[in-house]
């Protein structure tokens, strides 16, 4: 039974994706903090295993750099566990939806068998890349903090330029040197999608801005409001919290 896009058993996956990080939060909830920390450190690493397995089983190490968001997440992940970095918890919280989206627009493993190892180590770590940084906020490991939005936005389109310029060396290396992966095309990459859009959402982008590098920066809009809304929640269910206390 192959994974599928959208069919009963993607569906299922999405839905387990929230069930799995929920009953995590429950068992770590009325855990030491110690405990939580540990066993979140513990876990952070699947990110990392999942890189190392992808370098190695595919035959084709430039196209498996880790240079996308969810790989760039499941790097950074273990240093925002183990060091309880504010300003990297912080910075998760807008990687982590790298992950969400591996799970739901799963084009390009839409054909892998479920429960086989290439699924395992592409659902598994996603799920926790996204799950960590929010069970952190949640157990209190890492304080939600407004202020480091702006440090968010700098460090993410700082590692997207970057990644960017190693996307259009790597394709003129290969295209110059006819350098091919396993099938014998010649290998042209598009981490982070600098080059070309990927999705619907990124395609409107595109039509908005046709230029590859550029039309990204639409993002940055989209980026202010989905984190504007998680610290002003946050700030007014605090203060809430306050006043329920001060009244007592």
């Amino acid at each position: 039974m192959t994974w599928g896009t959208f069919g009963v058993v993607h569906i299922i996956t999405i839905i387990l994706t929230v069930v799995l990080n929920v009953a995590l939060y429950f068992i770590l909830k009325y855990r030491s903090p110690r405990t939580q920390w540990i066993v979140l450190g513990v876990l952070s690493f699947a990110g990392v295993a999942a890189i190392i397995f992808n370098l190695v089983t595919w035959g084709s190490p430039l196209e498996y750099l880790p240079l996308h968001l969810c790989s760039l997440n499941a790097i950074v992940l273990p240093f925002a566990v183990w060091f309880k970095s504010e300003k990297l918890g912080n910075l998760l919280l807008l990687w982590s939806l790298g992950a969400l989206f591996a799970i739901i627009v799963n084009d390009a493993s839409a054909d892998f068998k479920l429960l086989s190892w290439t699924f395992v180590f592409y659902y598994f770590p996603h799920v926790l890349e996204l799950g960590i940084p929010i069970l952190m906020m949640k157990l209190g490991l890492v304080k939600l903090k407004a202020k480091c939005v702006i440090s968010t936005i700098i460090i993410t389109m700082a590692s997207y330029t970057l990644i960017h310029f190693i996307n259009v060396w790597i394709n003129n290396y290969c295209l110059t040197n006819g350098v091919t992966n396993p099938s014998g095309e010649i290998i042209q990459v598009n981490y982070m999608f600098s080059i070309t859009p990927a999705n619907p959402l990124l395609q409107l982008f595109y039509r908005l801005i046709p230029h590859e590098y550029w039309y990204m920066y639409l993002v940055i809009p989209v980026v202010v409001v989905y984190l504007g809304a998680i610290y002003l929640t946050h700030h007014f269910v605090t203060r809430k919290r306050k006043a329920k206390a001060a009244k007592a």
